[in-house]
């Protein structure tokens, strides 16, 4: 990616790692695409745990920055230029993606021809900026690597949150028995989106609750709940993590086999997912909106961990 000093744009940019107060909103150069790239006019950009972590310096491993650096991986926007060799998309295409890189924060970013889908019609610049990290997320997790098949039953730690939610809907739509664990103040919601069982997990330990093993759990939280999922999955199940895990030796103990992963960008399966969304399968749910302005706001928001469905960052009207 090359950038013009001549033209600028509104970003939130980090100088340093830290807190939200790191997040700054500033003129930033304009980046133009390189050969096989596409420039997108940023609409909307999705807001996401991992968009913290990575301001605070917990993913240097993943995203090592070079400061000053825009974060953020969902967009849905305009097409506004395309570099040399794209022919899949032209000026004017609705689009969104899943950046490998952070890039989102931003009026104007960059993205790989093949990151790009097709906006879903149905859905608004800001409810597809919602979805990219999190149906990714959600989708290899339960099928990819939970291999969920219709009649199995799945437990789904976190619901309610951004990635639970989506997970949710994917496994009630190919039929499986659905349990869902969040605060009491969601139950309604995760029954919405068609969990069988709503386990409140302020009640009662999970463990407690539950009265049969799960074939699958597909945990969001963190090691320690990953941890105590095992005693609660059938011997040959999947634990399925995002976050923390046990390790691999204390799976095995259990008879489960453990899946951790960290979702693949690409614009062919966010397109076959988005296709479904178009034909009323599943749904988006924003439960905030930023302008771009207020990141700082956002990213205090999504750190309580406490957030139902998606933050989402205006930037442009529609």
């Amino acid at each position: 990616m090359t950038s013009t000093m001549s033209e600028t744009m509104k970003a939130i940019r980090i100088h340093q790692y830290g807190g939200p107060e790191e997040l700054v909103y500033e003129d930033a150069p304009k980046p133009t695409p390189g050969p096989g790239d596409v420039l997108v006019k940023v609409l909307a950009a999705g807001v996401n745990p991992v968009d913290w972590k990575i301001r605070a310096g917990y993913a240097k491993g993943g995203w090592p920055l070079t400061f000053p650096s825009t974060i953020g991986f969902d967009i849905a926007g305009v097409v506004s230029a395309i570099g040399e060799g794209v022919t899949d998309w032209a000026p004017g295409d609705a689009v969104y993606a899943d950046s490998p890189h952070p890039v989102g924060y931003a009026e104007y970013a960059v993205v790989a021809a093949p990151m790009l889908a097709k906006k879903p019609e149905s859905l608004t610049f800001v409810d597809a900026a919602s979805l990219p990290v999190a149906i990714l997320t959600a989708w290899q997790g339960v099928f990819d690597h939970g291999h969920l098949e219709t009649g199995q039953s799945i437990l789904i730690h976190a619901a309610s949150g951004g990635v639970g939610m989506f997970a949710v809907q994917f496994a009630h739509w190919c039929g499986a028995e659905v349990i869902g664990t969040a605060s009491a103040h969601n139950e309604e919601f995760v029954r919405s989106l068609g969990a069988d069982t709503f386990i409140d997990y302020h009640a009662a330990p999970f463990e407690k609750a539950l009265t049969e093993k799960v074939d699958i759990v597909f945990d969001a939280v963190g090691v320690e709940t990953a941890t105590r999922s095992l005693s609660v999955i059938r011997p040959g199940g999947i634990l399925v993590c995002i976050a923390g895990a046990p390790s691999a030796e204390e799976a095995d103990k259990h008879g489960v086999h453990l899946a951790k992963f960290m979702a693949k960008a690409g614009g062919k399966q966010l397109k076959e997912i988005g296709d479904l969304f178009d034909a009323g399968e599943f749904q988006a749910h924003v439960s905030t909106i930023f302008p771009l302005s207020e990141a700082r706001a956002a990213h205090e928001h999504i750190q309580t961990g406490r957030t139902r469905g998606k933050i989402v960052l205006h930037i442009a009207g529609e």
